[in-house]
């Protein structure tokens, strides 16, 4: 019987074990690149509609593209960040614009 009892909290041991190292997602930038046709106020739109950006801080993010030709827009889960680079491709090119957003692991 003493037996029958190890297996079963050996059994148990294992179930929890996995539990507790849950890892985090690995998280994904999403960047956007400067290009010398999409307006400024553009950009900001879709900083804010797209990445939830006050005003303020679309305004800078604009800034960093537009002055170092990057710029981070968020930071994101991979199927968060794959869906917002969709979402900014699908406005840019709406609105014929060529603003382009990639993903790269962080």
């Amino acid at each position: 019987m003493g037996d029958q009892q190890e297996r079963t909290d050996g059994a148990v041991k294992e179930r929890i074990a996995p539990k507790t190292k849950k890892q985090e997602p690995t998280l994904f930038k999403v960047v956007l690149l400067n290009d010398d046709y999409t307006t400024m106020d553009f950009v900001i739109r879709v900083l804010e509609a797209v990445f939830q950006k006050s005003p303020a801080e679309a305004f800078r993010v604009m800034m960093h593209v537009h002055l170092n030709g990057r710029g981070i827009a968020g930071v994101y889960p991979w199927e968060i960040a794959e869906t917002k680079v969709g979402t900014v491709t699908t406005m840019a090119r709406e609105a014929g614009y060529p603003l382009k957003a990639v993903l790269e692991e962080g």
